[in-house]
């Protein structure tokens, strides 16, 4: 096994589930089907989930055999922090319904490895709670609000929690059309129904858990939502609360207040790149919400291509979405990525090992791209770029 060389030390992982199948297969015998397919699933007819990976597969690398090669080093500097990777952990929603405390899981486990850690604010758990477990490290993934008295809310609270990067969702101007959460209920207004009952009644480890660490909420969302909402009316308020769509003219005032570093992330044109960068934004993070919002779309690496031709230098570009692996981290950053998020492979590993997986996914993600650098002969992260097949 690779050794870090920041740390000195061996990445350990379990390896009962040395491959992303082998915890899939494992997250779907221990969840619920509803939890399942609404972390497996993308929009329409999954079009664009299955392009954002196998499209990125096509990124090749060359290997240089015969040149000296001293060790590879994974650690990579963004925004003034030292990372001990190049990858992240990407926001995702309702993380506590596929499995309990989920997000605190992979907040502690991103703290051990020294990477990233953002929090959705329609995730499971608190601003405040995120930041008592990173010391304030953690970055927050905002929903712009329709009403900017709630907007100044939450960034007051990020304020006072010691957050330092903001990152603002562009890709959601309308919830995307997924017809498994619409079956399963967990559309807007969502369900409980009784198909889904017995499907928790079939996970008893998932139920257990569950009922050990409460009901999963909107944590975040909670000071400003009304008591007593029944399925419905939740849905009402969320639809109600985050319609829109996010403009310039809603990024400006946030940019003016917010003294940290601000991220857009959902970013799929040359366009949007130039915006961001006109509004004084930090960096981006090229995106399709994981193939959940648009099936029509590009993938993520052909959206990458043409940005970090125009813009590579210009601010940080960054990129989620299809990244499953270690390999994939490397074809990321070759194709010219400063750095690189993945969601559901968290999600599963989580899902599959419980409290043990977010420190599974991160040890094998970094043995990975240890064992692709050590290969190519790549002694860092940003000399990827120099491996890539054109």
């Amino acid at each position: 096994m690779s050794s870090n060389k920041q740390t000195n030390k061996a990445w350990k992982y379990n390896t009962n589930y040395p491959s992303l199948d082998d915890l899939i297969k494992k997250a779907k015998k221990r969840i619920p089907k509803f939890a399942y397919e609404y972390l497996a699933g993308g929009c329409n007819e999954d079009v664009n989930l299955v392009k954002n990976t196998s499209e990125l597969r096509t990124v090749e690398l060359l290997p240089y055999y015969l040149s000296e090669h001293k060790g590879s080093d994974l650690s990579v500097e963004l925004f003034g922090h030292t990372y001990d990777a190049p990858f992240g952990v990407a926001p995702i929603g309702l993380q506590g319904l596929i499995w309990p405390n989920a997000p605190e899981i992979l907040a502690k486990a991103s703290v051990k490895h020294n990477i990233p850690f953002i929090l959705s604010t329609v995730s499971t758990s608190s601003i405040e709670r995120i930041a008592e477990i990173t010391e304030g490290k953690a970055w927050y993934q905002l929903y712009h609000p329709a009403e900017n008295e709630l907007r100044d809310d939450i960034i007051t609270r990020l304020e006072k929690s010691g957050y330092d990067i903001l990152v603002l969702l562009c890709d959601v101007p309308s919830f995307g059309f997924r017809p498994r959460d619409i079956r399963n209920g967990l559309a807007m207004p969502p369900k409980m129904s009784i198909n889904n009952i017995l499907q928790i009644m079939g996970r008893p480890s998932w139920a257990l858990n569950t009922l050990m660490h409460g009901t999963p909420s909107f944590a975040t969302l909670k000071p400003y939502m009304p008591k007593g909402l029944n399925m419905g009316q939740l849905g009402l308020f969320m639809n109600k609360t985050f319609s829109g769509r996010l403009n310039p003219e809603k990024i400006a005032p946030i940019r003016d207040r917010w003294k940290g570093k601000l991220i857009l992330k959902g970013c799929a044109t040359i366009e949007d790149a130039e915006s961001a960068i006109s509004l004084g934004l930090d960096g981006l993070i090229v995106s399709n919400h994981g193939g959940r919002q648009i099936d029509a779309g590009q993938s993520t690496i052909k959206s990458l291509s043409p940005i970090v031709d125009k813009y590579k230098g210009k601010i940080k570009i960054m990129m989620d979405s299809g990244i499953q692996s270690g390999p994939d981290i490397a074809r990321t950053l070759a194709a010219g990525a400063d750095f690189t998020f993945l969601g559901r492979s968290f999600m599963y590993s989580v899902a599959a090992l419980g409290e043990e997986g977010g420190d599974h996914m991160m040890g094998m993600l970094k043995t990975q791209l240890h064992q692709v650098m050590d290969q190519v002969c790549c002694k860092g992260v940003r000399d990827l770029p120099n491996h890539l097949v054109k």
